[in-house]
């Protein structure tokens, strides 16, 4: 007998080293691009004027930030590479060259910034100059730098020490970062607000609305905002003023303004400002149920202390502070033995829930209807989508650099990076609602391989076109 062996599948293609390399050439191009438009050689060259162009690093580092964006000493690797040199016009330089280039942005990051400013509303005719402001905590790794200090810690890294970052952005439909801030990692955002603030101040017009969230919201500031002649739009913290409006809050009373969400609001007019008040059937449920399993897991804890001294052991870990330094004696008895479940549940809830679940109050020195305040604060969720990007997209964190200065000059590059892909949005309608993760994604797609043969001539190969990176190129005259 003979057996017949049939092939049912392709020998898998044998690979053989070379010397091509491939980088990606539309997020170049594109940096490159916005880079001579806004004319940026006016911002940085005037802080670096012998040896390496600082315009060139500058250009390479933001568009390293928007593909492979490791480290500073990876980032000197990927650029010092023939073909990748050519392309910012540099020739091969040492990695401490680029390990000076964010500390020179940082030591002059506040001229830089207004400078920034003055270019983007010279050359763009912004239809208005309603602001967004916001504010955010970066972790630190590593604790050299004098501007990191342990925090209120918006990533849940509090072991870590942070930094503190500002951004203010032009509101809806415009959406364009237009000024950031950096203050230590300790430092509230009633308190950061100023600085914020008072960066960009100056490019507002008269009567221009500043939009912030309760965070921020202090008497002081509002006064800030008032002796400048502008408006002022934020949510505020309810206190016993408002007690009183909910008890005599009636649905029939007020003006039903989101049938979907059960939203209602009053307008209560004062000499200098207007409280818009609202409750929402959708934001009372969230509530109601967010405290539900706040209680039961309080409730759960309980279980477990009770159970320690039923048993005669020892506190679980998670109660106690695991702290060498600091002697703890712990004497400590629960409800539990003269409450049911239900009873102590109930014990629970009753002793978070206040009454005010569903109820929120916008503020204003602006005369807006409900519809028009309510919508407006909405919008403001536009500023914490950029911030996102900026954390995930641009990826600005984790800030692994070491002084003050360095701190800075990688953020304005993170910065910039950001503000290239909103002007992209802002400049093509089609993209105005695309994520900027996927026109990063599209940029950095389109590659050029260069091809090395025998001879010393190469070939470039371009690949990856998409709509996305074909739209945007196109319009910068790139593509043929």
């Amino acid at each position: 007998l003979f057996m017949i062996q049939k092939q049912t599948k392709l020998r898998t293609s044998v690979v053989k080293p070379n010397r091509n390399i491939s980088f990606p050439i539309g997020t170049i191009q594109t940096v490159d691009d916005y880079y001579e438009k806004l004319d940026f050689s006016r911002v940085f060259g005037k802080h670096k004027k012998k040896g390496v162009s600082i315009d060139s690093l500058v250009k390479a580092l933001i568009s390293y930030k928007l593909t492979e964006n490791l480290s500073i000493s990876k980032a000197s690797d990927w650029i010092n590479r023939p073909e990748v040199l050519k392309e910012f016009n540099l020739e091969e330089f040492e990695q401490r060259t680029l390990f000076r280039t964010p500390e020179i942005i940082g030591e002059n990051v506040l001229e830089i910034v207004a400078d920034i400013q003055d270019i983007l509303f010279d050359l763009y005719d912004f239809e208005h100059t309603d602001t967004n402001i916001d504010w955010t905590s970066i972790t630190l790794h590593g604790k050299k730098a004098r501007l990191g200090k342990y925090g209120y810690s918006r990533e849940h890294r509090p072991d870590k020490k942070q930094i503190t970052m500002g951004l203010s952005e032009l509101a809806s439909p415009i959406n364009i970062p237009v000024g950031f801030t950096v203050r230590a990692g300790n430092v509230t955002d009633v308190v950061h607000f100023n600085d914020t603030y008072e960066q960009i101040k100056r490019k507002l017009k008269e009567g221009s609305l500043v939009i912030f969230d309760k965070g921020a919201h202090s008497k002081e500031n509002v006064e800030t905002i008032l002796n400048d002649n502008l408006k002022y739009l934020s949510s505020k913290k309810l206190n016993t003023s408002d007690d009183k409006r909910i008890k005599k809050f009636r649905k029939t009373n007020a003006e039903l303004i989101d049938e979907k969400d059960g939203i209602y609001g009053i307008k209560y007019e004062k000499p200098s400002r207007i409280d818009y008040f609202f409750f929402s059937e959708k934001l009372k449920n969230d509530r109601l149920k967010t405290k539900h399993r706040r209680a039961l897991k309080k409730f759960e804890d309980a279980k477990a202390i009770q159970n320690s001294i039923d048993n005669n052991k020892g506190l679980p870990k998670r109660f106690q502070i695991n702290n060498e330094l600091v002697d703890v004696t712990y004497q400590y008895q629960t409800k539990l033995k003269e409450l049911s479940k239900k009873d102590a549940l109930k014990l629970v809830k009753s002793a978070q829930i206040n009454g005010r679940e569903g109820f929120f109050c916008l503020v204003s020195n602006k005369d807006l209807t409900l519809q028009e305040a309510l919508a407006t604060y909405r919008k403001k969720d536009s500023i914490e989508k950029k911030i996102d990007s900026l954390k995930n997209v641009v990826k600005i964190k984790p800030i692994r650099v070491w002084s003050d200065n360095s701190i800075c000059g990688m953020l304005v590059i993170g910065f910039i990076a950001q503000l290239f892909l909103s002007l992209i949005q802002y400049e093509h309608e089609e993209l105005k609602h695309t994520s900027t993760k996927f026109i990063k994604k599209s940029l950095s797609n389109l590659t050029v391989t260069v091809e090395f043969g025998k001879n010393p001539q190469k070939r470039y190969i371009y690949s990856n076109f998409d709509p996305i990176n074909e739209m945007i190129l196109a319009q910068k005259g790139v593509l043929i």
